[in-house]
């Protein structure tokens, strides 16, 4: 199968090399995010992953009205351009709209398409627009194969840098299944693709007024995946995930970031 590869700021991601997008699932603050990226940014150095920093300004799609949803679109992307500028990360967020988009496109260096819109043509080609990278987020009622429309609408509307996003399917109630035979044809579609890890360990909706979880199920997905030939990981990491304002209980501990890379790219290394 040819080189799958997509630029992201200052990287090109292929897939040659496991590559990762991690950070916390909503800007909480900018200590936090400082504090994850320092960790994160220092692991990958050593590990000769690339990384993209990725956190939400704005989680539009909680279980309840009253969830915290983030500092909003314009001070959370001015957190994370600082992020980007103090350590030199390329950064991802999702955007809900297209107006979203329009703000975002002039600040992020790769624009998330969130699963449950990825169907929505006016915010893939609003995302699409803007010359930046496009993660298409794979939605939980959609096959494999379902995403080659969704992939040419982006490059119809002009994006040049594309991943692609496994994240579970719908199994039943507040339960997903992670699919691995999925990935290879994911990969037909000529562009990287990562697995979303923690977001597959999710139970939507799971705990009544919030979604419920399981970290350790994350790690077990994510070198599952890269046994399956993932070209990427997706990873939620925060340092407490227990007091996590989202999705704490499928996040994994910040600490524990460097052991599971060593373990996939161990992993990744035996199967060539």
């Amino acid at each position: 199968m040819p080189m799958r590869q997509a630029k992201v700021g200052n990287l090109v991601l292929d897939s040659n090399r496991l590559f990762l997008i991690a950070g916390p699932c909503v800007i909480e603050s900018e200590d936090l995010c400082r504090r994850i990226a320092e960790h994160a940014k220092a692991v990958a150095e050593r590990l000769q992953v690339p990384l993209v920093f990725k956190a939400s300004y704005d989680k539009a799609n909680r279980t309840s009205r009253s969830s915290f949803r983030g500092p909003g679109i314009e001070k959370g992307l001015a957190i994370l351009a600082r992020v980007r500028d103090e350590f030199d990360l390329p950064i991802l967020a999702d955007v809900h709209s297209p107006t979203a988009a329009e703000a975002a496109g002039k600040v992020l260096d790769c624009l998330q398409v969130p699963a449950f819109l990825c169907r929505q043509t006016d915010l893939v080609e609003a995302a699409a627009r803007h010359g930046r990278a496009v993660n298409l987020k794979k939605g939980q009622f959609l096959a494999p194969w379902d995403m080659k429309p969704l992939v040419e609408k982006a490059r119809e509307a002009g994006a040049k840098n594309i991943l692609v996003t496994e994240r579970g399917t719908s199994f039943g109630y507040n339960r997903l299944v992670a699919d691995l035979t999925g990935l290879p044809t994911l990969q037909g579609l000529g562009h990287p693709v990562v697995f979303d890890a923690t977001h597959s360990a999710q139970a939507p909706g799971g705990l009544g007024t919030a979604t419920g979880g399981n970290r350790d199920s994350a790690a077990l997905l994510a070198k599952a995946a890269v046994a399956a030939g993932a070209d990427g990981l997706f990873l939620e990491v925060h340092p407490d995930p227990d007091k996590a304002k989202s999705d704490g209980p499928n996040s994994l501990h910040l600490a524990d970031l460097e052991g599971l890379l060593k373990t996939c790219l161990a992993i990744r290394a035996a199967i060539g």
